[in-house]
């Protein structure tokens, strides 16, 4: 590369599916992109095939990579989350990066990888981006969700190719700065996190279409066609539709061959460790990854439905009363679902110390991205209006439409239960609903029992408050007149 000038706007490295479209929707946008792949001869066929005629020029090794960039250097690295990120975060270190330079993550890293790295390199005068990035193959091409955080100064350097490149949603890009270190890999795990709850949400109402009204496929994908033309309007009811019209050869549905044991990558799990670190009560995000594990154990269930007897649903009545419920059902759902994730962002946001945007994220998520649907422009809205808004269900449109869907949502559940359907999300939602609107749950017998058995004390009600049972403080009783007095520490379990 001696005397050559640098020309390249952009740098990618990993060349699988997602990069390859990410380089041709830069190169589409003005961009000169410089490609490069650990396996070199991926850059050959590259270049010869997909990226031939088009503003992209090849590396074969990092130093040639870097030499061809102009600086500062923006590069960023696409290759599976862990180990591999952080070896080629060192090569491009070997290779050449100086400060000022600005590498990206665009992979799936967990956000704790991320805050580490966004220190270390800070540390070497390179500002390090952990972006999130949904929508998948076509979402890469032409235009995804970017959720970027990191290192704030380079933000004003990555902007114009970043927003280029995002999804647009009436005319605004789907792609805003996040937050301070991990925070934009945060943001995209919860996503990825009420994405596992939608799908679980929508197979749950396919499996009450299917065993519970006894309909076939091209009835259930009229359904979803219907509903993808009011409040449910998404990419992923679209995708549903197009599925369960989907035959194979023989004339039937291809979706009823397909093994019923779903995979996962972790970062739903992610979601639910995290909000149980957090003391947030996501609990759909948590069925939904269970409900996963359970589908796993085939086999286990194969035998128990042969051991373990329970009511076969039974349907003889109005379907269209019961197919409305069920969408009423999957929207109140829905909306439970980003009242727990925006709950769980703003919990995080007071424990990490960033200042996360409601309204942007909600607007990043519009557009380009798997869980992108009409109902985000009403969460947008709803932040725009009320930043500091304390939670989603307090919101004058959302308060409507979930007192609203109240009785089909409640129908559902009931009738699933007495069917032996299991909804799993349908039922956490509502018992979410019911909780949260309790102004007296039942934990007070919790903590009557922790300081029985554990002397782990309690407080009492204020309107109960008196000198033996002051207000405020922890209080521990000899319940049975056998035990001590000595109670012990309180902790937040």
């Amino acid at each position: 590369m001696s005397g050559q000038d640098p020309v390249g706007d952009f740098g990618l490295i990993g060349l699988a599916v997602m990069g390859q479209n990410l380089i041709l929707n830069a190169a589409d946008h003005g961009f000169t992109v410089v490609a490069f792949n650990r396996t070199v001869a991926k850059v050959d066929r590259f270049l010869e095939n997909e990226a031939k005629g088009k503003s992209i020029v090849g590396a074969w090794s990092a130093e040639e990579f870097i030499a061809k960039l102009k600086k500062p250097r923006k590069m960023m690295i696409l290759v599976q989350a862990g180990p591999a990120v952080d070896a080629f975060i060192e090569t491009l270190l070997k290779a050449g990066a100086e400060q000022g330079d600005i590498i990206i993550d665009g992979g799936n890293s967990h956000f704790p990888d991320t805050n580490r790295r966004t220190k270390y390199l800070s540390s070497k005068g390179i500002r390090f981006v952990g972006s999130g990035v949904s929508g998948g193959e076509e979402g890469a091409r032409y235009g995804p969700s970017i959720m970027p955080g990191g290192n704030e100064e380079a933000w004003p350097y990555i902007k114009d190719v970043l927003q280029s490149i995002s999804a647009k949603s009436d005319g605004e890009p789907c792609c805003q700065w996040v937050g301070d270190e991990g925070a934009g890999h945060y943001v995209k795990m919860v996503h990825n996190g009420i994405e596992y709850g939608d799908m679980q949400l929508i197979s749950e109402a396919y499996d009450v279409m299917k065993r519970g009204l006894g309909m076939t496929g091209k009835e259930m994908g009229d359904t979803f066609a219907e509903w993808n033309k009011g409040v449910l309007d998404s990419f992923l009811i679209e995708i549903t539709r197009d599925i369960l019209y989907y035959n194979d050869d023989d004339g039937t549905a291809l979706v009823e061959k397909i093994l019923d044991s779903a995979g996962q990558k972790g970062t739903g799990k992610w979601t639910a460790i995290n909000a149980l670190d957090m003391g947030q009560p996501v609990t759909l995000i948590g069925e939904a990854v269970f409900a996963r594990c359970l589908s796993s154990l085939k086999g286990e269930r194969t035998r128990a439905s042969k051991k373990l007897e329970g009511p076969k649903p039974s349907f003889s009545g109005n379907r269209k009363e019961v197919l409305d419920n069920l969408e009423q059902a999957l929207y109140a759902s829905k909306i439970i679902s980003y009242t727990q994730g925006f709950m769980l962002m703003q919990s995080a946001a007071k424990e990490y110390g960033w200042n996360l945007h409601k309204p942007e994220i909600a607007l990043m998520w519009r557009g380009g991205c798997i869980i992108r649907s009409v109902f985000l422009k009403d969460i947008t809205k709803a932040y725009r209006a009320e930043p500091d808004l304390e939670n989603l269900l307090f919101n004058d449109f959302f308060n409507k439409a979930i007192h609203k869907a109240q009785p089909g949502w409640r129908d559902t559940v009931s009738k699933c239960a007495l069917w032996g359907i299991p909804t799993p999300a349908f039922s956490t939602a509502l018992s979410f609903y019911d909780g949260i609107r309790t102004k007296d749950l039942p934990a007070n017998m919790l903590q009557a029992q922790r300081d029985y058995f554990g002397a782990h004390t309690f407080r009492i009600k204020p309107e109960h408050a008196s000198d033996a049972y002051p207000e405020g403080k922890d209080i521990h009783v000899n319940w049975t007149g056998r035990g001590g007095n000595v109670s012990a520490s309180t902790y937040t379990a």
